[in-house]
């Protein structure tokens, strides 16, 4: 997780700033022998992925409480669905795991991992993930993360994920959708609704009873006039069929929280390591725990943003992300020197040590 907050960094450089805390204690001594890069390669072989993943999916939640500026939609948590491509190191276990983009021009210079998440719109949260080749395509890596969508959530998404299964299977888990569909998807007004949208249906043409396989969807369809490289017509199915509970004009307002996912795929692989991300790792489990520790520190960052955006009670989109991250690097090293404190036998939060380090 460190080798994610100091991506710029050796791996003898980043030990040197966790072991600040050390040298500060002066614990046997003021010398203090450091691993090599071998060594400490060889150790995270040794830990392999399963720890860092199952941290990750304990971990890894939405962070908005009900007061939360930004987060929610008449009562209804938003989150969103989108995916998004990360480099990797230019060696052959890793194309072949992974593969490459080839175009026009022929194949890209290194490989890329296809990764899927849900992500909480207000907080930026990740809190769920699914990764694969990068010839696996979205909707293909979208079932297994269904089952983290909840009653009280309404999930966002492009019009890439449109299909009948996986609108079914998301709506199956009782959270409410909202995704955009192509122009030129068919579907029928099957009755007008007040503000502008109405009822349609969504089916599988090959079901032999073609009525049973029927899911009743709200249409709207909207125009951003005067927007610069707008499309002519914007069109979003829905799973809110009443105008009253959600009005047309305020759910096309409300879809385009979505590209608050872009901005943090942005911090992900920009802003937190500080120039386009390249994943370090050249094997393929080292690339995969790589991959979670990152997720597990930009899901840290954005808790502590949340934590803040509640003592100064404004909403965490105010806040500074790259701010943030300078906060916690300047910091770590001396936290790094100490141990959590335990809480003894009667409840009471063992006092005896500074848990906030020097200065």
């Amino acid at each position: 997780m460190a080798l994610a907050l100091y991506a710029q960094a050796s791996y003898g450089e980043v030990l040197r700033c966790l072991l600040e805390g050390v040298h500060w204690l002066r614990l046997k001594g003021d010398a203090t022998a450091l691993a090599g890069k071998s060594a400490i390669t060889m150790a995270r072989i040794r830990l392999g992925v399963e720890p860092l993943k199952l941290l990750f999916e304990r971990v890894a939640k939405p962070l908005a409480d009900p007061k939360l500026a930004g987060a929610w939609y008449r009562g209804l948590r938003l989150v969103s669905l989108d995916g998004t491509t990360i480099q990797v190191a230019d060696e052959p276990e890793l194309d072949q795991r992974f593969g490459r983009y080839v175009g026009e021009r022929g194949p890209c210079g290194f490989p890329l991992i296809r990764l899927l998440a849900l992500m909480e719109t207000g907080t930026h949260a990740i809190f769920a993930v699914a990764f694969g080749r990068y010839d696996t395509s979205e909707i293909a890596l979208a079932p297994s993360l269904l089952d983290r969508l909840k009653p009280g959530m309404l999930c966002l998404a492009d019009r890439g994920f449109v299909s009948y299964a996986l609108w079914q299977a998301a709506r199956a888990t009782g959270a409410d959708l909202m995704w955009r569909v192509r122009s030129n998807q068919v579907l029928p007004c099957r009755r007008r609704l007040p503000g502008g949208s109405y009822l349609s249906r969504i089916r599988v043409s090959a079901q032999p009873d073609r009525e049973a396989a029927m899911i009743v969807v709200r249409v709207i369809e909207y125009r951003l006039e005067g927007a610069p490289d707008a499309e002519p017509l914007y069109r979003l199915i829905t799973s809110l069929l009443k105008p009253a509970d959600a009005p047309a004009a305020e759910l096309a307002a409300l879809y385009h929280e979505r590209w608050e996912q872009e901005g943090a795929f942005g911090e992900l692989k920009v802003k937190l390591p500080g120039q386009p991300l390249m994943l370090r790792s050249r094997r393929v489990d080292l690339v995969e725990q790589e991959l979670y520790a990152l997720l597990l520190v930009h899901l840290a960052l954005r808790d502590l943003m949340v934590r803040a955006s509640r003592q100064g009670k404004c909403d965490p989109d105010t806040l500074s992300f790259i701010h943030t991250v300078r906060v916690v690097r300047r910091h770590l090293p001396f936290h790094a020197g100490f141990s959590p404190s335990a809480a003894s036998s009667n409840g009471q939060v063992d006092t005896d040590r500074d848990p906030g380090g020097p200065g």
